[in-house]
């Protein structure tokens, strides 16, 4: 497997302090090597239509040291595309595509679930051809890049009953679709102002049926999507990404304080799921930490680490810490892991981090500020080893 070619030189220091960070654990009945998630990160990498590129499979197998990787958001269906260039998983072409990627982490000793995300009112005709649709027809209050620049954001169609249930489905199907592909399982993400948390908030949604209106209703559709793809794919398989009163994508919930309790205890009734995924998770948060209190499973905390700013120069290894220490039971990074193939090792031997590069590499596709990141010279790297049969359970 291609690594970074470039490396630096690991320090020696005296003592380093070992981290909690990396203890190894269990996620279900699947072992992790240590406490650290790669939380996913849209980068722009596949084809047109949404087939991986064979650079992500370099890329991700060079990150195959983290306990977990998740990777990126992949639309369901054609008409929940965002962004040009990003991922899918609802036709063959992008089971095959996917499939290379997992086989290569496999080879180099890792673990992937795959995050499926429908953009709802977050995308363009100029992306998928279709009108994006969402719970009301409120249009994003910004712009949406598509592969002729930014473009104002167009008025979604509002989704009909039927739509609803046909999405349902699509999530379902995509998630047998990533088990084909060789993950160990799926995030079904409701955070960031995409569709699922679009239902949720009442600024997106206007809705009077079933499905809009109180809490209770306004729930329903995550809540229906996760059991969907948990009696499609086993509970064990399905987590779920979510980001109490984040106002990414123009979303203001209104409610953040009677939401999250309540779309907490929905999904502990489906029973069994493998996690749930706290994004800008704050332990000085009381809803954090009721959160935590009511949740029974596995939890992932993304940690806040200034959003928009510089990374610190850990990485976010002393608000992870903090995070296990408040009860967390992995920890996701982003930043730290695009920048440091070898964050685990760094973190173990103490060494610096590498900044991230300019941001406008992130999604302007190929190998430059994606797979050219140097590694330490002699930090493990991506081996071959026998593979596990595609879509063992965790």
């Amino acid at each position: 497997m291609t690594t970074a070619t470039l490396t630096t030189t690991i320090p020696t220091p005296a003592s380093v302090a070992p981290s909690p960070l990396l203890h190894p654990t269990h996620l279900g009945s699947l072992p992790l090597p240590n406490r650290l998630v790669m939380a996913p990160m849209t980068r722009n990498r596949a084809s047109a239509d949404g087939v991986p590129l064979p650079v992500m499979a370099t890329y991700y197998a060079q990150r195959a040291s983290a306990g977990l990787i998740v990777a990126e958001a992949s639309t369901p269906n054609a008409v929940g595309q965002t962004y040009a260039n990003i991922t899918a998983i609802h036709d063959d072409a992008h089971v095959e595509g996917w499939r290379r990627v997992t086989d290569a982490v496999r080879d180099a000793g890792g673990r992937m679930f795959l995050q499926i995300q429908h953009g709802g009112r977050v995308g363009h005709p100029d992306n998928s051809g279709l009108t994006p649709v969402a719970p009301s027809p409120i249009p994003l209050p910004d712009t949406i890049h598509t592969p002729s620049g930014p473009q104002p954001a167009v008025v979604p169609r509002q989704m009909t009953l039927d739509n609803i249930h046909r999405t349902v489905a699509d999530f379902a199907a995509a998630a047998r679709r990533a088990v084909d592909a060789g993950f160990a399982g799926v995030e079904v993400h409701a955070a960031n102002g995409y569709l699922l948390q679009q239902f949720l908030a009442r600024n997106t949604n206007h809705r009077t049926d079933a499905y809009g209106g109180p809490v209770a209703h306004r729930i329903r559709f995550v809540v229906e999507v996760v059991r969907a793809v948990a009696d499609a794919i086993g509970a064990d398989r399905v987590g779920v990404r979510i980001a109490p009163g984040i106002t990414v994508n123009g979303i203001e919930e209104g409610d953040t304080e009677d939401i999250y309790p309540a779309l907490v205890d929905a999904l502990n009734d489906i029973g069994g799921l493998a996690y749930l995924h706290v994004v800008f998770a704050d332990p000085e948060n009381p809803l954090f930490r009721r959160i935590r209190a009511d949740w029974p499973g596995t939890l992932i905390a993304n940690p806040v680490l200034g959003w928009g700013g510089p990374l610190p120069a850990d990485g976010g290894r002393r608000a992870g810490e903090r995070l296990l220490a408040a009860g967390a039971d992995l920890i996701s990074l982003g930043r730290a892991f695009l920048a440091n193939p070898d964050l685990v090792e760094r973190i173990r031997v103490g060494a610096p981090l590498n900044a991230v590069r300019d941001k406008g590499l992130m999604y302007e596709g190929g190998a430059a500020g994606y797979t050219d990141y140097p590694a330490l010279s002699g930090s493990p790297l991506p081996v071959s080893r026998p593979r596990t049969p595609r879509g063992a359970r965790p």
